[in-house]
């Protein structure tokens, strides 16, 4: 089964960065669009940001657009997720995602594979 393993969720100021990463396999990170959503208690899971398997396309929740960008490392395997100008609503637990297909999905059923959650905490 793929699996994706997450790091970097903490507790920032507003304003502040912070960089979640998700390494993968090189083959999974080879096939794979990838991708980041969010969910908080009484939510549902939220999509954020997503990379395509090939020609780096990327797409964008309204939200965040302009203040988090989505990219990948190929010689570490690795998705990344730079937040920088955080809100407070930007808290939630964060969580990686990948699906075989080459077109980027934005909703949760789109994906096949999960990271665990990474918990981020933005306050004043």
């Amino acid at each position: 089964q793929v699996q994706l393993v997450e790091s970097g969720g903490g507790l920032v100021q507003a304003g502040g960065s912070l960089r979640l990463s998700c390494a993968a396999s090189e083959r999974t990170f080879r096939t794979y669009t990838l991708a980041w959503f969010r969910q908080t208690p009484g939510k549902e899971r939220e999509f954020v940001a997503a990379v395509s398997r090939s020609f780096g396309n990327t797409d964008y929740a309204a939200s965040v657009k302009g203040r988090f960008t989505i990219s990948r490392d190929n010689a570490k395997a690795t998705v990344y997720l730079q937040m920088n100008s955080l809100k407070p609503e930007d808290t939630a637990v964060y969580y990686c995602a990948a699906r075989a297909r080459l077109q980027i999905g934005i909703g949760p059923n789109d994906y096949d594979y999960w990271g665990q959650g990474t918990q981020v905490t933005v306050s004043s």
